[in-house]
């Protein structure tokens, strides 16, 4: 693998970006910090926005996040190049997952090529050896583009009653032009690896693969206030074999990694920025010289960015704490890597980079979640963290 450079982590044009996250300091602090990236330097703002939470509840975390009194801890390259070190320099601020107290929400089947794949894994029962030619027949039935296709719309039911008719209908399909998105728990939180850190794989795994998303970061008023990266990774086999056993797919120690910052939208940076950005993926392996790259094109989400966000929030349900919601991708590996017909799975050691224009890249490498540090850091432990330093576990406070 080649060595990454500290400036990939950052948007390109970062010396525009209103970037916020956090930070674990050692020393006297001990404990997670809240940080801003101003000309190129990152100071702690803990004192403002004791939590992230708190900075994206405040009227105005633009504001907070340029203005807020803070104390410098140096150059974000030397944070960033401290992040891609396998063993950085002891009291070296390390990135953390830019979210705290938020729940961590995910969309499903957002894309074509993902209902598709979410319909083989169905019906190939966790098999990766059946995908290939349950790919074919499936393209056969539903043709290669159903970028088209408005979830909930008329098209949409006329084709969900053709595929009844034929007995091609499956849950998946339900979600992938359906009126109702597939949302789900994600992560706790607090669970969330940062930029750097590895991503675990569920030790009962054969057939998984990393899931390169954009993620919002919403208030609990339900403003949408900014975006970063994530990577959402995905056990095929074992949400192949039942979608009821999603929550083992999904959540386990080092299953969500974000990062490396969020970034506030502001003049330069909104909504739409998201809507048209490109995704990329990038799988190195460690034990074999196999490299994987892709990428997904906002343009072709099925469902809107605030239609999914208003699915998640609203009269029927609220989330006081804000939460970070994965839109969902439409990369799904297909490249055989170890036999032919095997399809993709992750090696122990893989190293995956997720990146777009506007919001840098997250670089995580592969182990196994009952390998990897334990989750330790909870929500209690952030309060408490929070009063030893004398700090409110909100400003109201």
């Amino acid at each position: 693998m080649k060595t990454l450079a500290a400036t990939a982590l950052l948007p390109v044009d970062a010396h525009d970006a209103v970037l916020v996250g956090r930070v674990w300091r050692g020393g006297a602090v001990q404990g997670p910090c809240v940080v801003a990236v101003r000309g190129g330097e990152v100071f702690d703002i803990t004192a403002a926005a004791p939590t992230m939470a708190d900075l994206l509840a405040s009227p105005d975390p633009l504001a907070l996040a340029r203005h807020a009194p803070g104390e410098a801890l140096g150059p974000v390259l030397a944070l960033l190049d401290a992040t891609l070190q396998a063993s950085p320099a002891a009291g070296v601020p390390r990135l953390l997952a830019p979210c705290d107290l938020q729940a961590v929400k995910a969309c499903g089947v957002t894309f074509a090529v993902s209902l598709l794949e979410r319909v083989i894994e169905e019906q190939a029962g966790g098999d990766p050896a059946r995908a290939t030619a349950l790919r074919a027949a499936l393209r056969q039935t539903l043709g290669s583009d159903l970028s088209a296709l408005r979830p909930g719309s008329d098209a949409a039911l006329r084709l969900k009653s053709e595929l009844q008719r034929r007995g091609a209908w499956s849950q998946y399909m339900e979600v992938g032009i359906g009126p109702d998105a597939e949302v789900f728990t994600k992560a706790q939180p607090m669970s969330a690896v940062g930029c750097g850190a590895d991503v675990g794989l569920h030790p009962d795994s054969q057939w998984n693969n990393p899931e390169p998303e954009i993620v919002l970061a919403v208030s609990g008023d339900g403003r949408v206030l900014g975006a970063t990266l994530g990577n959402d990774v995905n056990l095929r086999d074992i949400e192949g074999r039942s979608a009821l056993l999603l929550g083992k797919a999904k959540d386990n120690n080092g299953s969500c990694a974000i990062g490396p910052f969020i970034r506030l939208f502001d003049e330069q940076f909104t909504l739409d920025t998201i809507r048209a950005a490109e995704v990329s993926l990038l799988i190195e392996g460690a034990d074999d010289d196999f490299r994987l790259a892709g990428a997904s094109h906002m343009r072709e989400i099925s469902r809107d960015p605030l239609d999914l966000v208003n699915q998640v929030l609203g009269r029927h349900h609220q989330y006081p704490d804000g939460f970070m919601l994965f839109l969902g991708t439409m990369f799904s590996p297909i490249q055989d890597r170890d036999a032919q017909g095997g399809g993709f799975t992750h090696h122990l050691g893989d190293r995956v980079t997720i990146a777009t224009a506007s919001l840098g890249a997250l670089v995580n490498h592969v182990q196994r979640s009952d390998a990897i540090p334990p989750w330790t850091e909870g929500v209690r432990a952030l309060y408490a963290s929070l009063a030893r330093r004398g700090l409110p576990v909100s400003p109201s406070q």
